[in-house]
C-alpha cells in the first residue's frame, strides 16, 4: 500500500535534498574565496560581460516550455549558453555569481520555499563548477582565472564544459525526481531525452558562438539573440499543438487521448509500485440532450463549461479531469477503490447545486461509473470499458453511482444488444400498437383505450415492454418511440373516427417528455396531420415524472391543456403527489393505481384508500379510471363508488385494432337491439 511507503520515501528525499544544499554552499565559499575579484573587477564591467550577464538573467526567468508526451510540460532554462560562455570569458567565478543571481531572482518572483530556493541555487552551483572545472582542464586555462579572449581551439573544450555542466544539473535534477516519485533513477533520465538533446545542442552552440564573439564587442553578441528567440517561438508553437491535440476546445480539459496517455502512466506507476488503482470515474449527464434542443447549443456549452470546473475543484490535487466528448466526463483517481468512490461521490455532489446561466437556475442531474484496478482491469482499455458498463448500469437502475461488477458485463452486453435491435426495429417500422379498454362500469360500454407498444423480435419472440421501454427511456429512444405510438394511435382514432365511434384514446408519456418544452407544438401536429381533435387525445404521466423536473412539468402540463389535451395522473397511489397538487396542475384525470384496486376485496384498508381516493377525485371534478380490475367482483364493488371507468384484464385485454373495431360494432349492435326491446 502507499502509506507503508510513506515515512520511508520523505527521510531519503530530504537526506538526499540535504547533502545537495551543503556541498552547493561550500561550492559557492570555495569560489569566492579563490576568485581574485579585485584584480579582474575592472575587466568585468565591459559591455560583452553586461550583456552576457543580462542574457543570462533574462534566460533564466524566461525559459523554453518542452511539451512532452500527453501534453504535460517542462522548462528549459535558456541562461545555459550565455553561463557558458561566461565560464570561457570571465571565468568560474563571474559564470557562478551571475547564475546564482538569476536563480535568486527567479525564486523570488515566483515565491518559492527557501528549502526549494537554496536546492535550486546548490544545484546550478554545482553545475557551473563541473562545467568550470572540465572547461579548465581541456583548455589548460587557469579554474579562477581572469577574463580571457576565447579563441577557436577553445570551442571543443567549451562544448564539452557544457556538456558536463548541463549533465551535472540533470542528474541532480533527475535525483530529487527520483525520490520524491519514486521511480528509477535511469527512468527519469530517459524521458524526454531526444527533446532535451536536440534543444541542447542549439543553445550550447549558441553559448560557444558568444564565448568566441564577446572580444568583438556588443554588436556582435546582439546577433545571437535571433536563434534564442527562434528557439522560444518554436517552443511555443509546439505547446500550443500538442495542447490543442490533447485537450478539449471547449471545457480546456484533457481529451479522449490524453485521458490514455493518464491512465497507461498511472497503470505502470501502481504496478511498479505494488500498489491498488489507479481508479476511473466516468460521469455523464442525465438528459443533457433536453437543455440543447430547448434552449439552444451555446447555453448547453456553458452548461458544460460550469461543469467542467466544479469537477476539478472537486477532484483531488493529483486527478486528472477530461472531457471525452458531448456530455461525457472522466477523471483518473490515484488511489484505492475506496478513494475513488468517495471522489465520484464528490463529482456528484458538486454539480448538485442549480447551474446559474444568465437569469435560469438549471439542474443538472448526472449517472457515474466506477473501475478500480486491478480488480476491475489491469490496461486502460479494460478499464474505460468496464467503467462505462458501470456508468450504463447506474442509468438504468437511476443509482447515482454504479461500481463494476462482473455480472454486469452479461447483463449489459446483452441491454446493448437489444437496444440495437429495438433501434433497428423503429427504423423498419416493425413494432405494433395494442388497444385495451377503457369502460364506463355503469353502463358496460367501451368509452376510450389505452394505446401500448408490442414488441415480436424476430429471434426472441414477444419481448416485454417492461423490459424495452426502461432502456428507451435512458437511452434517447423513448422519443422516436413515443412518437411512433402516438402516430399510429391517431391514426387508428381516425379511422374509428370515419365508422362512427367515439373513442377516448390514452397514450403514456415518460419524465422525460415532461422536461421537452416542444412537446404540446409536436403533438398538435400529430393530431392535425390525421385529422383528431385533441380534446379525444389523453396523454398520461406518472408522479416521479411530475416531481423529477416540476418547473417544466407544469408549463408543459399547462400548454397541453390549453390545446384541448386532456392529462392523466398514471399509477396515481405510487408516487409522492397529492390531490391538492393534483388540483393545482388542473389534470382531468387520475388513474387508481392497480396496486390498491386489485386488492379491495380482500383487504379492507386497500378498500378505504381507493373509496377515499375515487371520492375526493370525483370531488374535485376529476374523472377516474381504475386500473387492474381482473374480476366482477371487484367491478361490482367499484359501481357503487359513482361514476367510474374501468381497466384490466376482466374488462378486456390489449388486442389489436381489428378486435377494437369489432367489439365497438358489438355495442353498437347491442345497443341498437336493446333500444328495439323497450319499443
Amino acid at each position: 500500500m502507499v502509506g507503508d511507503k510513506s515515512p520511508a520515501a520523505p527521510s531519503r528525499l530530504s537526506a538526499y535534498v540535504a547533502v545537495v544544499i551543503l556541498l552547493g554552499l561550500a561550492g559557492i565559499v570555495f569560489v569566492s574565496v579563490l576568485t581574485p575579484w579585485t584584480s579582474s573587477f575592472g575587466d568585468l564591467v565591459t559591455g560583452p560581460m553586461v550583456f552576457l550577464a543580462v542574457a543570462a538573467i533574462t534566460g533564466e526567468l524566461k525559459p523554453i516550455v518542452l511539451t512532452r508526451a500527453g501534453s504535460r510540460s517542462r522548462s528549459l532554462s535558456t541562461s545555459a549558453p550565455f553561463v557558458l560562455a561566461l565560464i570561457a570569458v570571465g571565468g568560474v567565478g563571474m559564470a557562478l555569481f551571475i547564475q546564482v543571481i538569476a536563480s535568486l531572482i527567479d525564486d523570488v518572483i515566483h515565491r518559492r520555499q527557501l528549502q526549494k530556493s537554496l536546492f535550486n541555487t546548490a544545484q546550478y552551483t554545482l553545475s557551473v563548477l563541473a562545467g568550470g572545472a572540465v572547461y579548465s582542464w581541456l583548455a589548460q586555462v587557469p579554474l579562477f582565472g581572469t577574463p580571457a579572449v576565447v579563441d577557436h581551439a577553445d570551442i571543443v573544450p567549451l562544448l564539452i564544459a557544457g556538456v558536463a555542466m548541463i549533465g551535472v544539473n540533470w542528474f541532480v535534477v533527475a535525483g530529487v525526481v527520483s525520490f520524491a516519485t519514486e521511480h528509477p533513477f535511469w527512468s527519469v533520465l530517459r524521458q524526454d531525452l531526444r527533446e532535451f538533446i536536440v534543444t541542447l545542442v542549439v543553445l550550447l552552440s549558441v553559448g560557444g558562438i558568444a564565448a568566441i564573439v564577446a572580444s568583438d564587442g556588443v554588436g556582435a553578441l546582439i546577433l545571437l539573440a535571433a536563434p534564442v528567440v527562434a528557439a522560444h517561438l518554436f517552443a511555443a508553437a509546439a505547446a500550443r499543438h500538442a495542447h490543442a491535440a490533447t485537450h478539449d476546445a471547449l471545457t480546456g480539459l484533457g481529451n479522449r487521448g490524453y485521458l490514455d496517455y493518464e491512465l497507461e502512466h498511472a497503470l505502470a506507476d501502481a504496478h511498479r509500485n505494488a500498489t491498488e488503482g489507479p481508479g476511473l470515474v466516468l460521469l455523464d449527464l442525465d438528459h443533457f440532450k433536453d437543455f440543447n434542443d430547448t434552449l439552444g447549443h451555446p447555453v448547453g456549452d456553458t452548461i458544460l463549461c460550469k461543469v467542467a470546473d466544479r469537477l476539478v475543484a472537486a477532484s483531488p490535487d493529483d486527478a486528472s479531469v477530461h472531457r471525452l466528448g458531448g456530455d461525457e466526463f472522466a477523471v483518473v483517481v490515484h488511489g484505492s477503490l475506496a478513494d475513488a468512490q468517495h471522489v465520484a461521490s464528490d463529482l456528484l455532489a458538486s454539480i448538485g447545486e442549480p447551474v446559474q446561466v444568465e437569469n435560469l437556475g438549471l439542474l443538472v442531474r448526472a449517472s457515474v461509473g466506477v473501475a478500480v484496478a486491478p480488480w476491475h482491469g489491469t490496461d486502460a482499455a479494460t478499464l474505460l470499458k468496464n467503467s462505462d458498463i458501470a456508468l450504463y448500469h447506474a442509468k438504468v437502475e437511476r443509482d447515482g453511482i454504479s461500481t463494476y461488477a462482473p455480472e454486469f458485463d452479461v447483463n449489459t452486453v446483452e441491454r446493448l444488444r437489444l437496444l440495437a435491435d429495438l433501434r433497428d426495429a423503429l427504423d423498419a417500422n416493425t413494432l405494433n400498437v395494442v388497444y385495451q379498454p377503457q369502460v364506463d362500469l355503469n353502463t358496460g360500454r367501451m368509452v376510450g383505450v389505452e394505446a401500448l407498444v408490442r414488441w415480436d423480435h424476430p429471434d426472441r419472440g414477444a419481448v416485454q415492454p417492461d423490459e424495452f421501454v426502461p432502456l428507451a427511456e435512458n437511452s434517447g429512444l423513448i422519443f422516436p418511440l413515443t412518437a411512433f405510438v402516438l402516430d399510429a394511435a391517431l391514426a387508428q382514432l381516425a379511422a374509428w373516427r370515419v365508422t362512427d365511434h367515439q373513442l377516448r384514446l390514452a397514450v403514456n408519456l415518460s419524465a422525460r417528455h415532461l422536461s421537452d418544452l416542444a412537446l404540446p407544438s409536436q403533438v398538435a401536429a400529430a393530431a392535425a396531420r390525421h385529422g383528431v381533435p385533441l380534446s379525444q387525445l389523453v396523454l398520461e404521466v406518472t408522479e416521479t415524472g411530475i416531481m423529477s423536473d416540476p418547473v417544466r412539468a407544469d408549463v408543459v402540463i399547462h400548454s397541453l391543456r390549453q390545446l384541448g389535451v386532456a392529462v392523466a395522473i398514471d399509477d396515481y397511489g405510487t408516487g409522492n403527489a397529492s390531490l391538492s397538487y393534483l388540483k393545482r396542475l388542473e389534470v382531468d384525470e387520475l388513474k387508481v393505481d392497480k396496486s390498491f384496486v386489485g386488492n379491495i376485496g380482500a383487504d379492507t384498508n386497500d378498500l378505504i384508500i381507493v373509496r377515499s381516493t375515487i371520492a375526493l377525485a370525483l370531488a374535485l371534478g376529476l374523472r377516474v379510471v381504475a386500473e387492474g380490475i381482473e374480476d366482477e367482483a371487484t367491478a361490482e364493488i367499484l359501481r357503487e363508488f359513482g361514476g367510474v371507468v374501468g381497466q384490466g384484464y376482466h374488462l378486456g385485454y390489449p388486442v389489436p385494432a381489428a378486435e377494437i373495431a369489432a367489439r365497438l360494432e358489438a355495442e353498437r349492435a347491442g345497443a341498437g337491439a336493446d333500444q328495439n326491446g323497450s319499443h
